[in-house]
């Protein structure tokens, strides 16, 4: 008997291999899924310049900032742009001012794939060989009702056909579908109801993991689930000679993963706590 609908994830004809250059841009749960990247100790850029939402201001992200990754995840939130009145731009961000200098928008499909498209052409020109990853969000946006919502999400999976259909370097991931027609317990919800809880963000990072990593990039997380424990344990007495002995350890495994792996960049707080240690 089954008791739920499982969505396809295609191959997207390449892997991700273990510390990869990446950049993360877009909703929030570009931030979600881009934090698990940096937990996994990918060389991951998430949102530099903050929550992106529309494909306008995902553009302004891309042209802003210098990355040059070899995979860049765009996750689409909305197609609702606030355009300042005065010289009708299209702003990231309202920083507090009076909602009476702004007028909201709806981007087309057309919109949307155009702004879509000019990221990918700058993303191309930096590296050649750069994968695009398009998500839409699972989030609802309660504020536009539930019906205008999934309105909005139809423009974005439509601008995101658009475009995986123009570049061969594009992929499409469906973290929307597995949120929606996967995962369709509110259980799966945080409690405003609307974002996808810490597990089902979890979960969508294992398929994702599971069918975008490449072999040597899944045995590296594998490698690192041990330390990556160890280093998030938090002791009872820190400066117990048990503790010590406990991270003499882990150190050891620290170190032999940076020779297994030469790309393995040790953050700050794993280079405080070996100084500690010495």
């Amino acid at each position: 008997m089954e008791l739920m609908t499982i969505v396809d994830v295609p191959s997207p004809g390449f892997a991700i291999e273990p510390q990869e250059k990446m950049l993360f841009v877009g909703s929030c749960f570009a931030d979600n899924i881009g934090r698990r990247f940096e937990e996994e100790k990918f060389r991951a850029v998430v949102n530099p310049y903050g929550v992106m939402y529309n494909p306008a201001s995902i553009l302004h992200t891309v042209e802003r900032c210098d990355e040059a990754p070899g995979t860049a995840f765009i996750t689409l939130g909305t197609n609702h742009v606030y355009r300042l009145k005065a010289t009708g731009e299209i702003v990231d961000n309202c920083r507090k001012r009076p909602q009476a200098l702004f007028d909201e928008q709806e981007l087309t499909v057309d919109e949307c794939a155009g702004y879509l498209s000019r990221a990918v052409d700058i993303l191309v020109g930096r590296n050649a060989g750069v994968k695009v990853v398009l998500t839409v969000s699972p989030i609802r946006y309660a504020k536009y009702g539930y019906h205008g919502s999934r309105l909005s999400k139809a423009v974005l999976l439509l601008a995101a056909e658009c475009v995986v259909k123009r570049y061969g370097n594009c992929v499409y991931f469906p973290a929307y579908e597995i949120m929606n027609d996967e995962l369709r317990d509110y259980r799966f919800h945080s409690p405003d109801m609307l974002h996808p809880s810490p597990q089902a963000v979890e979960y969508i990072w294992q398929r994702l993991h599971d069918v975008y990593l490449s072999d040597a990039a899944r045995q590296f997380v594998k490698d690192w689930k041990p330390v990556k424990d160890a280093l998030g344990h938090k002791p009872f007495n820190p400066d117990s000679d048990e503790y010590r002995a406990f991270m003499d350890k882990t150190m050891l495994k620290v170190a032999e993963l940076s020779r297994k792996y030469s790309g393995l960049e040790l953050d700050e707080g794993i280079v405080e706590m070996k100084g500690r240690l010495r």
